[in-house]
């Protein structure tokens, strides 16, 4: 819901606020950058209150920041608005995150991790048609979808469980954290690239399409909804039992080659029937890298040290995708479409070299 709901109608802000679109495209991710900033405050907010709170108020942050949209009418407003969301935002985030690695364990933690990665999939699909249908309306409609906080505030004050995160310890900054706990920075650098690398396919994969002749938005969508709703979907649902089966080190080494591939194939293959595999590699990547990398970063800190690491965890997420076009815009800018993903594929091709020569993921032991 963060950016993808108001796609649809970017465009009829960008002209009725008579913006241009690089202002217009900071519509879509000023709220990542409120979520990479304010994402640690609500680690440590998580420690001394536990999830409940934190929760409930990011909730109703959430709805009132997203929603705002149904009544400003100047885009200085609209990006206050945006970035009073990305802190609603950041809570759920965190709060989430931490709640269901400390309310669940080993086999049934795995089951409910690829359940979110099926949520988050879906999720991704259907609030933006939503968005679109209210947005026929007008496009301050679309915001309305941001609604949705308030009820889910009431279920959280009614459901979760009022316990505090953390169970002792030392208690430590960010700074601090990373130095005590150094294999985090690995796990942090993996969330941006990957970051970076969705981005990369968001932003400039319709250009990519555009080159082969599909400029159709149904048919440029299909290739979205290949990756990110079905094939994410699937493996979030037999997540569990890819997990029973495999070890870390196996999953993560799996999902790396799927975006190695999907990346290889966007950048040499025309045929726009063949070019369908590349999001459905990318969901299945997807599908299997966010439950591992979540429950690894969480076992890196220590229980001690959870939410402090799942904040974290939303900083270099979402600033790795406010990074993504300034990092990949001018490449693709300067070469091509094909340049930028050939180089993608290459930064997969580091990342798997790295996980299979140190044997990341080998040494994590089973939590069952």
């Amino acid at each position: 819901m963060g950016g993808a709901v108001i796609v649809p109608v970017l465009e009829v802000i960008r002209g009725d606020l008579g913006v241009t679109g690089t202002l217009a495209g900071f519509v879509l991710t000023a709220h990542g950058l409120a979520i990479a900033v304010t994402s640690p405050l609500f680690g440590r907010a998580i420690d001394r209150w536990g999830v409940r709170r934190p929760m409930i108020v990011g909730l109703v942050v959430y709805a009132l920041g997203g929603g705002a949209g149904l009544v400003v009418t100047s885009y200085p407003a609209l990006m206050v608005s945006r970035l009073v969301f990305g802190v609603g935002a950041a809570a759920v985030f965190t709060a989430t995150t931490v709640a269901m690695l400390a309310f669940y364990r080993g086999a049934e933690r795995d089951r409910v991790m690829g359940w979110r990665s099926t949520a988050t999939s879906v999720g991704g699909l259907v609030w933006p048609l939503v968005g679109g249908l209210l947005g026929g309306l007008t496009w301050h409609a679309t915001f309305a979808v941001y609604l949705v906080g308030l009820p889910l505030a009431a279920l959280a004050a009614w459901s979760l469980p009022d316990t505090t995160a953390r169970a002792g310890g030392e208690d430590l900054g960010a700074v601090r954290l990373l130095r005590h706990r150094p294999a985090l920075l690995g796990w942090y650098s993996l969330w941006i690239v990957i970051a970076v690398q969705m981005y990369v396919l968001a932003i400039f994969l319709p250009q990519r399409l555009a080159q082969i002749g599909i400029r159709a938005p149904v048919l440029v969508s299909l290739y979205a909804v290949v990756g990110a709703a079905i094939t994410t979907s699937l493996v979030g649902l037999v997540y569990g039992r890819l997990r029973a089966r495999l070890s870390y080190a196996a999953l993560l080494r799996a999902a790396l080659v799927t975006s190695l591939a999907g990346f290889l194939i966007y950048a040499t293959v025309s045929h726009p029937v063949v070019l369908l595999l590349a999001p459905a590699l990318f969901g299945i990547g997807n599908g299997i890298l966010f439950p591992v990398a979540t429950v690894l970063v969480d076992r890196a800190a220590g229980v001690e040290h959870r939410s402090r690491a799942a904040a974290l965890s939303g900083t270099a997420i979402f600033a790795g995708q406010f990074l993504s076009p300034l990092l990949f815009g001018p490449l693709i800018e300067a070469t091509s479409t094909t340049t930028g993903f050939l180089v993608a594929g290459a930064v997969s091709a580091i990342l798997l070299a790295v996980v299979v020569v140190r044997r990341i993921g080998v040494d994590v032991a089973s939590v069952r």
